[in-house]
């Protein structure tokens, strides 16, 4: 027995020493033929970074987690392999436009097509059946599927019936429920797997934070995965965040001092999409739409024109750009601001992947902040946690004064030891001030009113905002009411949002979003420590553009327009009228941005039309001659953005069919619009200077008493604010259409 059992060790001991000498030879001759392989089919003389470590540890059969950041190179890892290992690689990949990025990239490396294929639901039946032919013979070394089609059962079927060299799961963010792109149908890839037949795994992003890893890591069953990690720093991206100020006009100006480059705007709708892309094109902007509303072939046929350079900018949701190989973007621009940081960090990574220039810009209001709280409503209690987690993240980086990159890397885990110097904070640094004080008092007002109101209310009884609400509530009657006049709602609001950030409060989104005291909120009155924040640059504030004018860029002469808002409440007075009948704000923050001095430039204002220029405009153009002529100020040539045409034609069909009292809902229908949307169109019409009479139809549905209170409130109000209006005379009373309604025939009888 005894002789047996040594035997037996020295057959182990053997076999072990056997193993891993050829495994050292298999390294060693991977190194050599990997870089042959490189130059041979894909024209690289050098890997990049910890490729080729990920390369051999798919070839030794392991499972593997790599995080590289966009441009990073994380296709190669697994093309490359597939060529070398015998059958064929299976890449699990969200996306059709990727599909079909990455076959084409394939197929140039040989002349046998078969070499590279996808299945999605974009294939026709007998493409399909020319795909399960070319795998079955052997030709195809990497076949691209939709997780969808992954977990199809004939598919299911068919990937038994071939050899499975590993499985490559492409963007494996998606898995994550903390994730930027969660997809539930990811979840069940590990499942699938298990029934197709078990293979190495290689799971790859390029965006995911510790909890979002070992999330993706558990969920794939592949804990004991070698993990790689590249640096997410790039230097070569500029990050911008700017307040959202008529950004339209903001885009237009960046792209055409850009003329030529390449660039992709990012919006969060379908229908912001369609109209950033549409005015860029009347502004002779090589411009096209891509979402995924629109049918396959027009989606594929812009990203080819973009690919290709017959256009400059694609407008998009977050559905392009993934698995884009378009080195050459030199600018990503976010209209809306992203969900999660993970989201944003990818979209930005798309602009400067050949190492060149990149600016990444993105607009900023705190408004589209609570948009993307409103459209969390109603979903499970998790989701929700999840989603104000993340959104609280994205809000501390847009108010941030740190250097950006630092922080997006930290947010990722990684430690940049010096500022990047290449952000808007490390340039161009912002004021910051002590706010320990001010949150205490937040958390104490927050306390007092009993954790039942919202953060605008609250910032009301700070700042001594007496409001129809405030009011009612007689909290104009507390201590805490107006403790600070020198501070305003904006200020307190900008210090709630801190209190958020910094986790000192919670916003309970499902009941109206309360704001709420949480332990450490507690513990922070109690014991408070330092917090330092940003003076506010007017992230409260967004004006949505009318796309019929130009509009300001917000960077107006302050003393200028205190100059004017003295001269409109002279005029007020003289006219009995609040000053806003006069000129709205944002007119004469576009009128002390570019300085009209003639009645021809005065009716280019945004907010200003013919009408209201004539009626108003006379002294007003006479304030800013002598001004500009006073401070010799050079005025330089204005961008005028033009008008999209068929908008302006939906305006006059508008204007018309009131004319002759069309009921506005056939109007809204005939023009393929929701009534709130018809009613901001006619508050456009209205607020440029042209007079409409909708009495015919808010006599049907106001009643009289109703008409004449809030009639009354605009003729005594100091802002022609919705939300005031709401506050003061109480939305359990008047709904929002009912107060915009009266709201534009006040301002069609008294200002026009």
């Amino acid at each position: 027995m005894n002789n047996i059992s040594t035997t037996g060790i020295y057959l182990k001991i053997y076999d072990f020493l056997f193993l891993r000498l050829n495994d050292i030879l298999m390294s060693s001759t991977n190194n050599f033929n990997l870089k042959e392989v490189l130059q041979k089919y894909f024209g690289f003389d050098t890997f990049k970074g910890e490729q080729m470590q990920v390369i051999e540890n798919v070839l030794q059969g392991k499972d593997s987690f790599v995080l590289m950041p966009t441009g990073g190179g994380k296709s190669l890892t697994y093309q490359l392999p597939s060529i070398l290992l015998e059958g064929t690689a299976i890449v699990v990949s969200p996306l059709i436009a990727l599909m079909k990025n990455q076959v084409d990239l394939m197929r140039g490396f040989t002349e046998d097509e078969g070499i590279a294929h996808f299945m999605n639901s974009s294939l026709t039946k007998t493409q399909i059946t020319q795909v399960k032919s070319d795998v079955l013979a052997g030709k195809t070394k990497i076949l691209y599927v939709a997780p969808e089609t992954l977990t199809k059962e004939e598919n299911v079927e068919f990937l038994k019936s071939f050899k499975i060299s590993f499985y490559a799961i492409d963007e494996a963010h998606c898995i994550s429920e903390w994730g930027h792109d969660f997809r539930p149908e990811y979840r069940k890839i590990r499942p699938v797997i298990e029934e197709i037949g078990r293979g190495p795994i290689i799971a790859l992003t390029a965006t995911a934070t510790p909890k979002v890893q070992h999330d993706i890591q558990k969920n794939l069953g592949i804990l004991d995965a070698t993990v790689y990690k590249a640096s997410f720093f790039r230097s070569n991206l500029y990050y911008e965040v700017k307040p959202k100020i008529n950004p339209a006009k903001q885009i237009i100006s960046f792209i055409k001092e850009n003329s030529g480059k390449s660039g992709i705007i990012y919006c969060l709708s379908r229908k912001k999409v369609e109209e950033i892309a549409e005015t860029l094109q009347v502004n002779d902007i090589k411009a096209l739409p891509y979402h995924a509303g629109m049918d396959s072939a027009t989606r594929s046929k812009h990203q080819d024109m973009f690919l290709m350079e017959d256009v400059d900018v694609i407008v998009a949701t977050i559905a392009f750009g993934m698995g884009i190989d378009k080195p050459d973007v030199r600018f990503v621009i976010h209209y809306d601001i992203p969900k999660s940081l993970e989201g944003y960090y990818q979209e930005t990574g798309r602009a400067g992947r050949d190492g060149g220039e990149g600016k990444c810009i993105t607009f900023y209001s705190y408004k589209d902040i609570q948009k993307l709280e409103k459209f969390m409503q109603g979903k499970p209690v998790a989701e929700q946690e999840i989603g104000k987690q993340l959104l609280l993240e994205t809000i501390a980086y847009a108010e941030s004064s740190v250097c950006r990159p630092k922080m997006l890397l930290n947010y990722f885990g990684e430690i940049l030891a010096e500022p990047c110097g290449n952000c808007d904070n490390c340039l161009n640094p912002k004021k910051k001030f002590e706010g320990d004080k001010d949150i205490v008092q937040v958390l104490e007002a927050v306390e007092i009113v009993k954790e039942r109101y919202k953060g605008e209310h609250v910032a009301d009884i700070l700042a001594g905002k007496e409001t129809a609400s405030i009011k009612s509530f007689k909290h104009d009657e507390l201590e805490i009411f107006g403790l600070d006049k020198d501070k305003d709602e904006k200020f307190w609001n900008s210090v709630i949002r801190q209190a958020l950030v910094n986790r000192l409060l919670d916003k309970d989104i499902e009941n109206y979003g309360l704001l709420k005291l949480n332990k450490k909120g507690l513990d922070y009155m109690k014991n408070p420590y330092s917090i330092m924040i940003t003076e506010d640059h007017n992230y409260d504030i967004v004006e949505e553009e009318s796309y019929t004018k130009s509009a300001g860029s917000g960077a107006s002469d302050e003393e200028l327009f205190q100059m004017l808002k003295n001269l409109r409440k002279d005029i007020a007075k003289k006219k009995k009228v609040p000053p806003f009948v006069v000129f709205q704000d944002p007119s004469l923050e576009d009128m002390a941005t570019r300085y009209p001095i003639k009645m021809s430039e005065l009716v280019n204002i945004s907010g200003v039309g013919t009408g209201k220029a004539n009626k108003f405009g006379k002294e007003f153009i006479e304030l800013i001659a002598r001004y500009v002529d006073e401070k010799e100020i050079y005025r330089p040539q204005d961008l005028v953005v033009k008008s999209v045409v068929n908008k302006s034609g939906a305006k006059v069909t508008i204007i018309k069919s009131i004319d002759r009292k069309v009921n506005l809902d056939d109007i809204a229908k005939s023009q393929g619009l929701e009534m709130t949307d018809l009613i901001t169109e006619i508050e456009a019409i209205i607020n440029s200077g042209t007079n409409l009479d909708i009495s015919y139809y808010i006599n049907q549905i106001v009643d009289e008493e109703a008409y004449d209170e809030v009639y009354a409130y605009f003729l005594e109000a100091e802002s022609e604010s919705l939300q005031d209006a709401m506050d003061e005379l109480g939305e359990e009373y008047y709904t929002e259409e009912e107060i915009r309604l009266v709201r534009i025939k006040f301002m069609s009888e008294v200002a026009n």
